[in-house]
């Protein structure tokens, strides 16, 4: 009898816990907590599986995640919480002999800063336990790093570059919202920019660079280059790539109340003191922003997410390929209560986890995904939701 325990309850939160339900051959037991338990017996209740257990717990807490793991004894634990909380969970892991999963690397609460360093410490920690971390099992990070890996075994022989391009094409009716957590959202999109070629990392201003890229469906949409976390692990374990980089989509008006918000200091990550209590300002804009868990209702649209690599085919000769997917966000409510974004992170979590308890997946260590076998990971992709396509010697527009 395997036993999966969820932290986090949000919006990707939920898809999982949505996902693990629908997978009782696999999952034969689900517990779910979150700070507030209320948020977990909703989620509950709204899947409708009565043998799910819920309960609390603060994820910046080690004794507190250890009392949570003693308790439950989980076989994997699959953290949806936030990318500051991945080291605690990990050392409550260490502690308890849990298999850990992700889907965002650490970073550290009073620094923007996207590095797999502090997780890759615990290499040679998970190793002598014989247990098994899994990093960055999201879309992307996630199913980019499977998609790479899938092309590096049945398509090339060299990679040469390689493009993630992330494209929201929805549309859900708010003057401005973020599509996961604002904090990390905001964190995120507003930091530099950074890719590598040829050796080196090349900074950037944010959306400095930017161009129009034709998506699947969706047809031609401003797309601005960013730093995303995969790209860190994808030129270590591909090292034929000479170029790599990540492109995602903003709206212009997105842009607009972006700019003004770090304009007016509301982005700001350091606390700062207002009518005697210490605040920090993008965590006070949090709680006034909508909610990305319930922005799915009236969500319209979808995303396409995907790799463009180059290089040399298998045959020899060179080649283009794009794979890609995607997701409705009115499809993705409807069978889960989440829009696309939460959709197309949790879907992708909760195939790693039946990968790790399947024995797919299972290796003592710290391990990013692009460092297993992709072929049942994108099989189960096709079964879940999460259908993916390819396109062969087209013009990759990069």
């Amino acid at each position: 009898m395997s036993k999966v325990l969820i932290i986090g309850a949000g919006g990707v939160g939920t898809v999982v816990a949505h996902k693990v339900s629908q997978h009782p051959e696999v999952f034969q037991n689900i517990v779910i907590a979150s700070r507030t338990k209320e948020k977990c017996d909703a989620l509950a209740k709204a899947i409708g599986n009565p043998d799910i257990i819920t309960d609390s717990v603060d994820a910046d807490n080690v004794s507190e995640l250890v009392a949570l793991f003693k308790k439950h004894n989980p076989d994997i634990v699959i953290n949806v919480a936030l990318p500051y909380q991945d080291l605690p969970i990990m050392d409550a892991c260490l502690e308890c002999g849990v298999n850990y999963l992700d889907t965002a690397n650490y970073e550290p609460k009073d620094e923007a800063k996207f590095e797999y360093s502090w997780q890759w410490a615990y290499r040679d920690r998970f190793k002598e336990a014989g247990l098994t971390a899994i990093l960055g099992c999201g879309f992307d990070p996630g199913v980019s790093g499977v998609y790479t890996a899938y092309a590096a075994k049945h398509h090339f022989k060299e990679m040469h570059t390689l493009d993630i391009v992330d494209c929201n094409a929805g549309n859900h009716g708010k003057a401005f919202a973020t599509n996961f957590n604002p904090e990390i959202n905001i964190r995120e999109v507003t930091q530099k920019g950074k890719y590598y070629e040829n050796g080196k990392w090349i900074y950037t201003e944010p959306h400095e660079i930017h161009k129009p890229l034709t998506y699947p469906n969706i047809g031609a949409r401003e797309s601005y280059l960013l730093y995303h976390e995969e790209l860190e692990s994808l030129v270590k374990n591909f090292p034929t790539l000479r170029r790599a980089r990540f492109w995602m989509t903003f709206g212009q008006e997105y842009l607009t109340h972006l700019r003004v918000i770090q304009n007016i200091g509301m982005a700001r990550i350091d606390p700062i003191m207002y009518n005697g209590v210490e605040i920090v300002p993008i965590q006070f804009l949090k709680a006034v922003l909508p909610n990305p868990k319930d922005l799915g209702e009236n969500y319209e649209g979808e995303t396409s997410i995907g790799c463009r690599i180059s290089g040399i085919g298998k045959d020899g000769k060179p080649l283009t390929y794009y794979i890609y997917n995607n997701c409705n966000h009115h499809e993705a409510y409807l069978e889960t209560g989440a829009q696309a974004v939460s959709y197309t992170t949790g879907v992708p979590a909760a195939i790693g986890a039946m990968m790790f308890l399947t024995g797919k997946w299972k290796r003592p260590g710290v391990y990013n995904v692009e460092e297993f076998d992709p072929d049942p990971f994108m099989e189960k992709l096709n079964q879940m939701g999460l259908p993916w396509h390819e396109e062969f010697n087209i013009d990759l527009e990069l």
